[in-house]
């Protein structure tokens, strides 16, 4: 994998800080989540740093505790189809921590990132202490396999600028902040980025932006995109 393992009193007070956020843990009592908080790996990963492959037969969940990761589907080719993106406090890897299965999506740092790692058999043993856990955890799952759904949904049915304004609004709404113009504010991605996460050539991506750009739906201004609030009805 080549990630570098680091410890530290102040990284293991970072964990047990975001395990109290996580939904999952919510359930434990704090001297528990403080004792279950040592069990965590500390990792660092540089951007562009692969956490672990598709089809790999580790079972281990993470926690993004600085930087961020993207799930991803590489081809032969070389060819990325992002399904997803983990920011700090997120978690990941749950399918294989629960079923044992080998890795369904490869996990990429997107930025220089700290993660902490539970092995499998750790969080099988506090699920035999407190079954919510599992619960809590299938919830999470589920929610995110609607995701998945909707997804799959806009690559069917969707055409690229369609898919495109249906990605910046997520990321606008989850992430944005609206500027006097009435714009949300995002940090800009490259349209090889955007490319990646729409299933899109970086050439279409680009007519697009173009063709947005000139309809006032997206502006480029400096490191950041602005997104007209009321951009699916302009489409």
């Amino acid at each position: 994998m080549g990630l570098n393992s680091s410890a530290g009193k102040d990284k293991r007070a970072l964990i047990e800080r975001f395990l109290k956020e996580i939904p999952v843990f919510k359930s434990l009592p704090d001297n528990y989540l403080s004792r279950f908080a040592r069990d965590f790996i500390v990792l660092q990963a540089k951007k562009g740093e692969t956490v672990f492959y598709q089809s790999d037969s580790s079972a281990d969940l993470y926690i993004v505790l600085e930087g961020a990761v993207r799930a991803s589907l590489l081809n032969q080719e070389g060819h990325e189809l992002v399904l997803a993106a983990f920011d700090k406090g997120d978690f990941f890897g749950e399918m294989s921590l629960l079923d044992g299965k080998p890795r369904s999506a490869t996990m990429i740092a997107a930025e220089d990132s700290i993660l902490g790692m539970l092995k499998r058999e750790r969080f099988l043993s506090a699920v035999k202490d407190d079954p919510m856990i599992a619960i809590d955890l299938l919830s999470a799952l589920v929610q995110r396999l609607r995701m998945a759904d909707d997804m799959i949904e806009s690559l069917a049915f969707l055409d690229v600028s369609q898919r495109l304004m249906k990605l910046l609004l997520q990321i606008a709404k989850a992430e944005g902040e609206k500027d006097t113009s009435g714009f949300f504010r995002i940090k800009k991605l490259t349209h090889k980025e955007l490319a990646a996460r729409t299933g899109a050539s970086r050439e279409a991506i680009s007519k697009v932006i173009k063709v947005l750009a000139f309809r006032n739906i997206v502006r480029e201004e400096g490191d950041c995109l602005l997104i007209f609030p009321d951009a699916e009805s302009g489409m």
